[in-house]
C-alpha cells in the first residue's frame, strides 16, 4: 500500500494500474448522477483518467486531481482536455484551483480508504457540492479483498460509519467493490451549499474564479497544475489490481 507521493510516483513508472472502470459501474454512474445541463464533476485521486474521461463522455466538465505527476502525466496523453488535470493533494494543498461555484458530483474511485483524515476530508468535499448534487464512493469490499491487501478496502463497520448520517444514501455491491452515493447533510451537520449559477456557462466576474469555456474550446484543459510535495496520499490504488 503506497503511502508516499514518490511511492505512487513510482509505482505508476513502474506500470502499476488499478482495476479498468467496469459496464456495471458506468451503469451506475448513468442511473445515480446523470449529468445535468453544464454540469461539472470532480474525480478525486483520478489516476490515469479513465473515470474522469467517462464522466467527461456523459456530459459533465471535469476537474481530475491527483499527486502523482506520472499518473496525471498518462491521463493528460490519453484523455487530452477531456477534464482540466491538477496536481493537488485534496486534503493538504490549497484548494484555491478547485472551482468556486461548486461540483454536482464528486467521485472518488480507490480513494476513500487512502485518506488520513476521512471524515475531515468528505465534511471538505460535501461543502463543495451543488446543491442536490452528490458524493460518489467505489471501494473494494474486505469481505472479498486478500488479507495481505486489507488496507485498500473497507469492512461494514467502515461502510457503515461512511453512510451515517447523511440524508440519503445508496449502496450497490458489484464485482467485490461497494458503489456508495451520498446526498444532503453531512454527518458534521453542514448541508451543500454552493448553488449552481443561472446560466450554467456563466461563472463569477473575478478571473480566479471565472468559469471555463465549453470543453471544445479549453486550450488549457491538459495542462498539469504546478506539483506538490507534501501532504497524505489521496490518489486511486494502483496496486489494486
Amino acid at each position: 500500500m503506497f503511502t508516499t507521493q514518490d511511492a505512487w510516483n513510482t509505482g505508476y513508472a513502474n506500470g502499476r494500474r488499478y482495476r479498468r472502470l467496469s459496464d456495471s459501474e458506468r451503469s451506475l454512474l448513468a442511473a445515480h448522477v446523470p449529468a445535468p445541463v453544464g454540469g461539472r464533476a470532480l474525480d478525486v485521486g483520478c489516476g490515469v483518467g479513465e473515470l474522469a474521461a467517462h464522466l467527461s463522455s456523459l456530459g459533465y466538465r471535469v476537474d481530475a486531481v491527483d499527486w502523482s505527476d506520472n499518473a496525471l502525466a498518462e491521463a493528460t496523453a490519453r484523455y487530452g482536455q477531456a477534464a482540466r488535470w491538477l496536481c493537488l493533494d485534496i486534503e493538504g494543498d490549497d484548494p484555491a484551483p478547485l472551482h468556486a461555484d461548486g461540483y454536482d458530483v464528486i467521485t472518488l474511485r480507490f480513494v476513500y480508504p487512502f485518506l488520513k483524515n476521512r471524515e475531515h476530508a468528505m465534511s471538505s468535499l460535501s461543502r463543495r457540492l451543488r446543491a442536490g448534487g452528490a458524493l460518489v464512493v467505489v471501494t473494494p469490499l474486505a469481505a472479498e479483498t486478500p488479507v495481505e491487501r486489507r488496507g485498500i478496502a473497507l469492512d461494514e463497520n467502515e461502510l457503515a460509519r461512511l453512510r451515517a448520517g447523511w440524508s440519503a444514501t445508496a449502496r450497490h455491491d458489484v464485482e467485490g467493490l461497494a458503489f456508495v452515493v451520498l446526498r444532503g447533510s453531512h454527518p458534521d451537520g453542514t448541508t451543500p451549499r454552493v448553488e449552481a449559477p443561472a446560466d450554467p456557462w456563466a461563472g463569477p466576474a473575478s478571473p480566479s474564479t471565472a468559469a471555463d469555456p465549453p470543453p471544445s474550446n479549453r486550450a488549457d484543459a491538459g495542462s498539469p497544475r504546478p506539483r506538490t510535495t507534501k501532504g497524505p496520499p489521496t490518489v486511486s490504488p494502483s496496486d489494486h489490481g
